[in-house]
């Protein structure tokens, strides 16, 4: 492997590792085991297995910044931008075939690793921050074409979609009912950020569409 197939793939073992349990429970020789490189060879790389986390985190956003800027162009409507945004949550967050949550490698790891790391929680912070930002941008797109009711701020609007999204995810990694889990987040949402109701059953609608063309 070269350098950077290296790197990358220990930046992509670690991520599924973690995802499929906890940033505690994985070490640095599975790591290595998983990936198939040397423990020599890690520490070429990363200086520690925070950070390894840190950059793994930063990683796995720019994949999905990649994404989300598609979702939010301005060739969908703001209403489309919403119907996508819930469809990308339910394909990045969730294996319904499998059964099972996979949830947000970055987030999960938060409530796992302790406060005592500050370059942790200092990476978790800015990803973090960086959703929120996307999601006041959809909030904004929603109210400048009148789908949402009554006074918003987009700022705080964004943050709590945030906390509520990764709230319903972290309770669904419990929970063995995903199709229900899945009905009351999008419902949720729809309440959280007061979509006028005639625009509900349209995004349901495409939404189950969707789930069906994926099945």
């Amino acid at each position: 492997m070269t350098h950077q197939e290296t790197r990358t793939r220990l930046l992509e073992t670690a991520l599924q590792l973690i995802w499929q349990s906890n940033y505690n429970s994985v070490g640095v020789n599975e790591i290595c085991k998983q990936a198939g490189v040397t423990k020599g060879s890690f520490y070429h790389h990363f200086e520690s297995k925070a950070v390894l986390l840190c950059e793994a985190m930063e990683y796995y956003w720019e994949s999905t910044r990649q994404l989300v800027d598609e979702i939010m162009s301005p060739m969908h409507s703001p209403l489309e931008q919403l119907e996508r945004y819930i469809q990308f949550i339910f394909e990045r967050k969730f294996d319904e075939a499998a059964g099972r949550v996979r949830g947000c490698p970055y987030f999960a790891s938060s409530s796992l690793t302790g406060c005592e790391d500050e370059m942790i929680i200092r990476s978790q912070q800015k990803l973090l921050e960086n959703g929120v930002k996307y999601n006041a941008a959809l909030i904004k797109n929603l109210l400048a074409d009148d789908y949402l009711e009554g006074e918003i701020d987009p700022a705080r609007m964004g943050r709590l979609m945030s906390q509520y999204i990764h709230g319903v995810v972290s309770y669904a990694r419990v929970s063995s009912d995903i199709p229900t889990i899945k009905a009351d987040l999008t419902e949720g949402l729809f309440r959280l950020i007061n979509l006028k109701p005639e625009y509900w059953f349209a995004i349901k609608q495409a939404s189950n569409l969707n789930t069906e063309a994926n099945a």
